[in-house]
């Protein structure tokens, strides 16, 4: 009889503990934090201007486009409209950037009009912005790196550079962007 009383007050208690907890307001949808916010440089309409250097990943020539992000739902992520044209022609693509609080980088995805799916992982310090990632070109393993750096608050430099295996990376394309107001 004790230890049926004792089992009943445990199960008031507990009931009473997730009445009490359910009872309170809920906490609301997540918040979007520092990291996120970081992405709102980004924000805006972009024109690009940039050189690719012959290299054996491809011809040089000049690099036009423009690029518009905006906030998705929620604001954690941004969803970017690219268009451009280059050696090889005209080149559309959207990307998403985002932030991943498990891993501590930034993320960021496009898929263009070539059929390339790129994925990379970035970190910044202080004005800078890092993003690596690597893949496959011609059945090779390359590596990828673009580095942007932010001039002002409307206005940035870029390079993007790629290795093949161990080889140290070589200057594909460098560049500067401009926010349209």
């Amino acid at each position: 009889m004790v230890k049926h009383a004792a089992r009943l007050g445990v199960l008031i208690l507990t009931l009473w503990g997730v009445a009490a907890v359910m009872a309170q307001a809920p906490a609301g949808p997540p918040q979007p934090g520092p990291e996120h916010k970081k992405l709102a440089y980004f924000v805006g309409k972009w024109t690009s201007e940039a050189e690719l250097k012959p290299s054996p990943f491809g011809p040089g020539g000049k690099y036009l486009a423009t690029e518009t992000c905006e906030w998705f739902a929620g604001g954690f992520s941004l969803v970017c409209h690219s268009e451009g044209k280059g050696p090889m022609g005209e080149l559309k693509g959207i990307s998403i950037m985002g932030y991943d609080p498990g891993e501590k980088t930034y993320l960021y995805f496009e898929s263009n009009n070539f059929g390339e799916n790129d994925f990379s992982r970035g970190t910044v310090e202080g004005d800078t912005w890092t993003w690596n990632a690597e893949g496959k070109m011609d059945g090779k393993a390359v590596r990828m790196r673009f580095t942007l750096k932010q001039v002002s608050a409307d206005s940035s430099t870029y390079r993007f550079e790629m290795a093949s295996g161990v080889a140290p990376f070589t200057l594909v394309m460098e560049g500067k962007q401009t926010r349209l107001k």
